[in-house]
């Protein structure tokens, strides 16, 4: 992983995000995904931060995400969520039968220089199960 520069900053802030649609029901599959993928794609661009690995399971999204530290754990995750979740139900009118696309919890973890390898090993070998 490199530092990354900002005017009076150096850092390296990674959080490993998992979440999953309400009921954990297995929606994340086909062209929902894909859209998905790419919604997560817009925003970490728009934002500036960097989506290091991604996996989307049919029941549950794995994000490794490089941030700003300037900007809060649940900020990030409020932001993919809400985004996401606004638009493929407005794409995807078969996710209005769930009260609502993703369940309000999530898991966060903080990964620094030495974990952020076995983390993005991990993500990547959850297909592989």
């Amino acid at each position: 992983m490199d530092y990354q520069h900002a005017k009076t900053k150096v850092f390296l802030v990674n959080y490993h995000i998992i979440f999953c649609p309400k009921r954990r029901k297995k929606v994340l599959v086909g062209e929902l995904r894909e859209r998905l993928i790419a919604l997560f794609d817009q925003v970490a661009c728009e934002h500036e931060w960097r989506i290091l690995v991604i996996e989307v399971m049919p029941d549950h999204v794995h994000l490794f995400v490089s941030v700003d530290p300037d900007i809060s754990p649940n900020s990030v995750v409020r932001v993919f969520k809400g985004r996401s979740s606004r638009i493929l139900r407005e794409e995807f009118p078969a996710l209005l039968a769930l009260p609502s696309l993703w369940t309000r919890s999530y898991f966060i973890s903080t990964a620094g220089n030495v974990s952020s390898a076995a983390i993005q090993k991990y993500i990547e070998n959850q297909t592989k199960k």
